[in-house]
């Protein structure tokens, strides 16, 4: 039976596009259905809270449809460059677009925000290929640990929504086989990719170009005029989604995340960071960190992350070369590079808890790396003995007493205010730090695969959401 709500409206906005954007799918029959995890903070969200097991079973394993919104999921089609090569055989081949919401939005003459709820390993579509459309359990564990921690440093990014245990065996070259499988839900708010225009160019397309880029203002860019000439709107989008993108990279790096696939379907056109794969934390600064054990070029290395995101920018621009002229659309990617390096900059020094200064101090950003760098402190715990900008030397690592990098960078907290109040500074500070590292998360997989005992996940959500609560006070 279709679920009525109340509160954010169900829509079916995608499909205002028309048929060439998408291609209605069925969802895969599982022969089992657990639910592992239900982020019911973001299913209050758009009105979902209220959900008992059965039903949350019944729309986010079987997708019986949510009434108002789509009456079949819809597999997105897009293009994309994987590790630099063109792919016009992309798609939606494991995921599809289920619902969409309006929220409304809580700031006054604030246009609803648009919502989406995809999926990730819910059965074959026509953009498949060889692949089987599944997603395995230790996949989706891994993408929760990822965007609960990552929401948890401010950054823009996809929340698990659902995760639930599906019965099946699937083989997979990268993991013990065979392994448990599962179906994921994200909340996002949009799916549509630097890949879905990319598509349309590739084709020659151009209408169809047009339609998408005032289709994205029209929901997402609020202070765009979607009726604007082409030749002005295309690139004030461009300029615009630029600034979000370079505000999600600068809270990778001042998280220490290596996303793992920068490929230019990965990049969405919110700038929210999404579809979490070989994903890893820094153990300690490096560069050079790579995350995917398929990247040997190391392309999407952690220090190499920024330079990806632009080039994803630049093969949006390359779009819209039959109808703008090149300049403007240089001209729409000229700041990425300096608002990165403030955004960084300003990441940085939130992370640790402090005000940011009335002027922009480019090398305080220099200053901590190269205190990173040298001293090859982990990460995480640099920033959580530094927070609040003093160091109890009692406890902290003994490096802070003996590299002049770590007792400059103090210095240089030192002359900024917190950000926060003294009790709200020790209740970071008091916090175990979370690195997240690749040992942590197979420490975390082990008894779930052994054992079928999921109390360390649960433990590791709540000590993250715990930090949140207290570093976002």
């Amino acid at each position: 039976m279709p679920l009525h709500l109340s509160g954010p409206t169900p829509v079916r906005i995608h499909e205002n596009l028309g048929e060439e954007f998408y291609d209605k799918v069925s969802p895969a029959q599982f022969p089992q259905h657990i639910i592992r995890y239900r982020n019911d903070a973001a299913a209050h969200s758009i009105g979902l809270g209220g959900l008992n097991d059965a039903a949350w079973i019944a729309h986010f394993g079987r997708f019986e449809p949510i009434a108002g919104s789509f009456p079949h999921p819809l597999a997105l089609r897009y293009h994309g460059h994987q590790f630099g090569h063109y792919n016009p055989e992309l798609g939606d081949g494991r995921g599809f677009l289920f619902a969409q919401f309006h929220q409304p939005s809580t700031e006054t003459h604030q246009q609803p925000k648009l919502l989406d709820l995809g999926t990730k390993g819910s059965g074959q579509t026509p953009y498949s290929r060889t692949a089987d459309g599944r997603l395995t359990l230790k996949g989706a564990v891994r993408e929760i640990l990822a965007t609960e921690l990552l929401d948890a440093y401010g950054v823009a990014t996809s929340h698990t929504f659902s995760v639930i245990e599906t019965g099946e065996k699937l083989m997979r070259n990268d993991e013990p086989s065979p392994t448990r499988s599962s179906v994921l839900v994200r909340l996002l708010h949009s799916h549509i990719r630097i890949g879905s225009f990319q598509r349309l160019a590739y084709f020659n397309k151009l209408e169809e170009l047009k339609t998408l880029t005032r289709h994205v203002v029209r929901y997402h860019y609020a202070a765009l005029d979607p009726e604007a000439e082409i030749t002005e709107l295309a690139p004030a989008f461009i300029h615009a989604l630029a600034g979000r993108v370079a505000e999600m990279v600068a809270g990778w790096m001042a998280a220490g995340f290596v996303h793992g696939v920068l490929n230019t379907d990965n990049f969405n056109v919110t700038g929210e960071s999404f579809d979490y794969g070989p994903w890893r934390f820094l153990p300690y600064f490096d560069p050079s960190f790579t995350a995917a054990y398929f990247d040997h070029q190391r392309r999407y290395a952690f220090g190499r992350q920024p330079q990806a995101a632009m080039w994803a920018l630049c093969r949006l621009a390359d779009c819209f070369t039959e109808i703008v002229q090149i300049e403007k659309l240089e001209e729409s990617l000229a700041q990425f590079y300096p608002l990165l390096e403030q955004k960084l900059s300003e990441k940085y020094i939130y992370r640790l808890g402090l005000a940011q200064p009335e002027k922009h101090n480019p090398e305080f950003s220099e200053l901590l790396l190269k205190a990173a760098a040298a001293t090859q402190m982990p990460f995480a715990r640099l920033f959580a003995e530094l927070y609040g900008g003093e160091v109890d030397f009692d406890k902290a690592d003994p490096r802070w007493q003996t590299h002049q990098q770590l007792l400059d960078l103090q210095q240089a907290c030192r002359a900024m205010s917190p950000r926060q109040s003294a009790a709200d500074l020790q209740a970071v500070k008091k916090l175990t730090p979370i690195s997240m590292d690749i040992e942590q998360v197979e420490a975390i997989w082990a008894p779930i695969a052994d054992n079928d005992d999921w109390s360390s996940l649960d433990q590791i959500i709540t000590d993250i959401r715990r930090f949140k609560a207290a570093f976002q006070s």
